[in-house]
C-alpha cells in the first residue's frame, strides 16, 4: 500500500454502511469525548484552510462542519481505529463538503453542490495553497461523494466516515457510534444555530433552484423533512 493511499484516505470501504457496522454487531459502546481530547490538526495547509472555512461559510454552516469533524473522528479512534489517514485530510474535507451550498455558490451554477464544491476544494487545495493532488483529490472526492447514499459499491475511508458524521449530524443516523456526552460537548463549542431547520432550507433551496440536483436522490421531500425533524438532536438546536 503506497504512503498516498494510507496517509490521505484512498483505501476502499464497502458504501453500505451495514456492511462496515456489521448490522451493529461490531459496534462498540462508545465512551464521551470532548473537543480538549481530539486533536485538531494545526498545519499550515489545516489553518488556511480553516481560515477560509470561516471568512466563507455561514456560521451555522461552520460549526456544522466542525461538528462533522469531532464526531466523526470520535467515531474513528472509538470504532474503526484501523481505518488510515491522516487527521488533516478528514479536517479539510470536513471544513470543505458544504462550501458549494453558500448563497455565492450555489447560484453560481447548475451544477449540484456537492460537485461544484468539490472543483472548489480541488481548485483551491491543489492550485492556491500547494497541497499534495493526492490529498486534494482524496477531499474532492469525499465532497463529491459526501450525499452518495447507497447500498451497493464501494468508497474512500475518508468519503464513508464523511458520510457517517453528516448523517449523525445532519438526520441523527447510526446514535449508537456517539456516546451524548460528546454530542453535549460539542455542542457547546459549536452551537447547532436552529441547524435542522437550516439546513432543510437550504435543500430546498436547491432543489427549486435545481430540479435535477444530486440532493433529489435521497427524496425530494423525505430528506429535507427528515433533516427538520432529527429527533436526536433536537434537545440541541
Amino acid at each position: 500500500m503506497s504512503d498516498a493511499v494510507k496517509s490521505y484516505g484512498w483505501q476502499a470501504k464497502p458504501r453500505d454502511p451495514s456492511v462496515i457496522l456489521g448490522e451493529k454487531k461490531n459496534i462498540k459502546d462508545p465512551k464521551p469525548e470532548t473537543v480538549a481530547s481530539i486533536k485538531l490538526p494545526d498545519s499550515s495547509l489545516a489553518t488556511s484552510v480553516l481560515k477560509y472555512a470561516e471568512r466563507e461559510l455561514p456560521l451555522e454552516t461552520f460549526n456544522h462542519s466542525m461538528r462533522v469533524y469531532y464526531y466523526g473522528k470520535a467515531i474513528h479512534n472509538q470504532q474503526f481505529p484501523e481505518w488510515l489517514f491522516t487527521d488533516e485530510t478528514y479536517l479539510l474535507a470536513c471544513l470543505l463538503h458544504d462550501i458549494g451550498t453558500t448563497d455565492k455558490n450555489i447560484s453560481a451554477t447548475r451544477m449540484s453542490f456537492e460537485f461544484y464544491g468539490g472543483i472548489i476544494a480541488l481548485n483551491l487545495l491543489s492550485k492556491d495553497l500547494h497541497a499534495p493532488i493526492e490529498q486534494a483529490e482524496s477531499v474532492a472526492e469525499a465532497v463529491f461523494r459526501h450525499q452518495d447514499i447507497g447500498e451497493t459499491g464501494m468508497i474512500t475511508t475518508i468519503g464513508q466516515l464523511l458520510q457517517l458524521a453528516t448523517i449523525f449530524d445532519n438526520m441523527g443516523g447510526h446514535e449508537e457510534l456517539v456516546h451524548e456526552d460528546t454530542i453535549k460537548d460539542v455542542t457547546a463549542h459549536y452551537p447547532r444555530k436552529k441547524w435542522s431547520s437550516c439546513f432543510a432550507a437550504t435543500i430546498r433551496k436547491e432543489n427549486e433552484l435545481k430540479p435535477w440536483a444530486h440532493t433529489t436522490a435521497l427524496g425530494e421531500d423525505g430528506f429535507p423533512n427528515g433533516v427538520e425533524n432529527n429527533k436526536l438532536m433536537e434537545p440541541y438546536d
